[in-house]
Order: structure tokens, then C-alpha cells, then sequence
């Protein structure tokens, strides 16, 4: 099962965003920052997350980017390439996760690493790698004395910048090799990946689509230990925006009734009543998309969309969502002993499905 869509453009309300550090620009090191900060400086303010790998499925970016998406200028570092050592994995930035934020409309810092340590275990593994911080500041420098959209910047980064950051990646990591006495990958693999990138940037695009679509098919075959679906029903979904890119994800579940096609996020917990908060804004990052989405096609049949969170817990009994009574969620509530911080989770995550006008379910399987 294949579903089509496009996007024109985003708008979405956050709730559920926590309260940033303010770190003073002077003092600002990306490697001891938070996950998500705001950088202050005179009386600007800029909201900042960093990846710490280029890789999406790991260590929840997203969430971390979506903690700064109610700022008016929003930046996130991201690693052109993460080499772990010979003996561990080494992942590529890819077109598709630098689309994504410029259609969220936030600025990319592609970063590289210039230090590391030695794995305690594992000979040819390094850890604890480090960016190039004094990189970073000249960046976010540029950024304030930048003018026009992030779109505008993040295509000038990788159209200006990316090879030479390649470059840089080379040197560093050599450097690491050498100082470590330590094996990484070939530079084989970073020498073809500079040549797709300065062929153009629409060969880029090609060259991480088709990883991106290798990706989706891989996990559509796959169900993640975190998931607890309900009918099994995992398919591809392909986004087209008006940058003209496209992201290759995957739905959790689809639903139809009639007109109505449901789109379906799930994030289960097995040992929890309510999955973590880091997962819960993983999967709003996923509303955020779904929830703007125009002209869903299956098989050429046009529908309208019906965007779902659904949040499972095999400590919970019945379920609730943002169409429930105010009586229903109370005796909700009551049944399963949710606290006062889980309660006040409830409600502003229903808040901000109802502003954005998706549904948030919340049911117990497996008892």
C-alpha cells in the first residue's frame, strides 16, 4: 500500500514544548549545550538543537528540533558525516532531512567532528566525538546577519559550502586516526559522496531519495519493538512539497472510511502507562506533516485526511481520545491511577491536537 500527498506549506501550533536554557552567545559551546537551547545575544534570541548523529532514526532529533519550533528563527547542527570507527557504523547527511527542516523553516549548520576518544572496548571504534565549535559560532554569526528564508540558506550551504566541509571531514578524521591509533572507514566512501554532491545539487537529491526509499522499504518489512499496532496495515507514504523534493516515510497504520483515509503515528509502552515524552514529540513531528497535508491519493483515488497520534500502553485499560467527554476522561483517569503529571500531559497534548486538528488516542492493548 502506497499513499501520495503533497504539501504547500506548514502551519502548526506547538504546545508542548519545554522551557529552553538561555545560554549567552559569548558563552556558547555547542558540545556542552543542551539537546535544545535559546542563544541570547543583546536582545536577539535564537532557538538551537543539535544532532548528534546525520542519522534520523536515532537519539530523537526530531524532538529535539521540535522544542524550538515556536521561535522565529530556528537553527539545528547537524553532523555532514558521523564515522564511529572501523568497528562501528558511519552514517551521511542525507538531501531529505535538510528538505524537511527547510520546510519547517529552520536553519542548518552542517557541522563536522574535530576530536574524539578512544572506545574503552573496541580498538577500531572512537566515541565522545566533538564538534568544531569556533565552525559553528562563524555560522550562527552568519545566520544572524542573514536576511532571507532558511530554504535560501540551507540550499547556499549545500550548494557553496558542502564540499569543502568534506574536506574538512577528511582532515579531521585523519587527524583522529592518527592521534588515536585507531582504523575509521575508507575515505573511499567520502570521496564518492563529495563527487554525487558537486555534480549538483539535484543529484544529491537523487542520491538520498533512493537511500530514503531503501530506507522505507526496509522498515515497512519490519515492525519496531516500540510499536504495538492494531491491524498491521504499515505503508509507504510519499510527500511531495513545493521545493519539489520528496520524503519517502512510512505510516504505522491506514485506516479508510469511505472519503476518509487515517494516518496513524503509534508510540507504544509496554513497562509505562503513558510512552515518554521523547517519543510523544517524535510522533508530533509526524503530526505536524500529516496534519498539512493535501491531495491524498490511493491507488489515483483522492481522499481526505484524518491524522492520527495513537499512544498504547499495555498498563492501561480502555481508551480516551480528544473526542471524549470531559466525564470520559475522568473516569479514564480514574480507572488507570494516572498522576498529576500524567493528567497535565493529557490535557496539553489534546490542547494542541485540537488546535492543529489532529486526534490523539490514548488506549491500552495487550492485557
Amino acid at each position: 500500500m502506497e499513499v501520495n500527498a503533497k504539501i504547500i506549506g506548514i502551519e502548526y501550533k506547538i504546545n508542548l514544548s519545554k522551557e529552553l536554557e538561555k545560554i549567552d552567545f559569548v558563552d556558547f559551546d555547542i558540545n556542552h549545550c543542551p539537546a535544545s537551547c535559546l542563544i541570547t545575544d543583546k536582545n536577539k534570541f535564537f532557538a538551537i538543537s543539535k544532532w548528534v548523529s546525520p542519522k534520523r532514526t536515532r537519539t530523537y532529533p526530531y524532538e529535539r528540533v521540535y522544542n524550538t519550533l515556536s521561535f522565529a528563527k530556528k537553527i539545528t547542527v547537524i553532523p555532514i558525516v558521523k564515522d564511529e570507527g572501523f568497528e562501528g557504523d558511519r552514517d551521511f547527511i542525507q538531501w531529505d532531512t535538510v528538505s524537511l527542516m527547510s520546510l519547517l523553516d529552520v536553519y542548518v549548520i552542517l557541522a563536522y567532528y574535530n576530536s574524539a576518544e578512544k572506545h574503552k572496548t573496541r580498538k577500531h571504534k572512537i566515541t565522545n566525538q566533538k564538534f568544531d565549535n569556533d565552525f559553528i559560532i562563524n555560522k550562527i554569526n552568519e545566520i544572524e546577519n542573514y536576511h532571507s528564508s532558511a530554504l535560501h540558506w540551507n540550499l547556499k550551504e549545500i550548494n557553496d559550502n558542502l564540499p569543502t566541509l568534506i574536506d574538512n571531514v577528511k582532515i579531521s578524521y585523519s587527524k583522529i586516526e592518527k592521534q588515536l591509533d585507531t582504523k575509521l572507514h575508507s575515505f573511499v566512501g567520502l570521496d564518492n559522496f563529495k563527487t554525487k554532491i558537486q555534480s549538483e545539487v539535484n543529484a544529491f537529491m537523487d542520491f538520498s531519495r533512493q537511500k530514503a526509499q531503501d530506507a522505507q522499504t526496509r522498515e515497512i518489512q519490519t515492525n519496531q519493538p516500540k510499536e504495538s499496532l492494531q491491524t498491521l496495515t504499515k505503508a509507504k507514504i510519499t510527500i511531495t512539497n513545493y521545493l519539489g523534493g520528496k520524503y519517502f516515510l512510512t505510516v504505522d497504520e491506514v485506516e479508510i472510511n469511505k472519503n476518509l483515509i487515517s494516518l496513524i503515528e503509534s508510540k507504544h509502552s509496554k513497562s509505562s502507562l503513558l510512552p515518554g515524552l521523547l517519543d510523544i514529540k517524535d510522533g508530533l513531528i509526524k503530526m505536524i506533516l500529516f496534519s498539512n497535508l493535501k491531495e491524498i491519493t490511493l491507488n489515483n483515488k483522492i481522499y481526505s485526511g484524518n491524522p492520527i497520534l495513537q499512544l498504547t500502553s499495555s498498563k492501561l485499560e480502555s481508551s480516551i481520545s480528544t473526542n471524549s467527554s470531559k466525564a470520559e476522561i475522568e473516569s479514564f483517569v480514574e480507572k488507570n491511577k494516572l498522576n498529576l503529571k500524567h493528567q497535565q500531559l493529557i490535557d496539553v497534548l489534546f490542547s494542541e491536537a485540537r488546535k492543529n486538528q489532529f486526534t490523539v488516542t490514548i488506549l491500552g492493548v495487550g492485557n
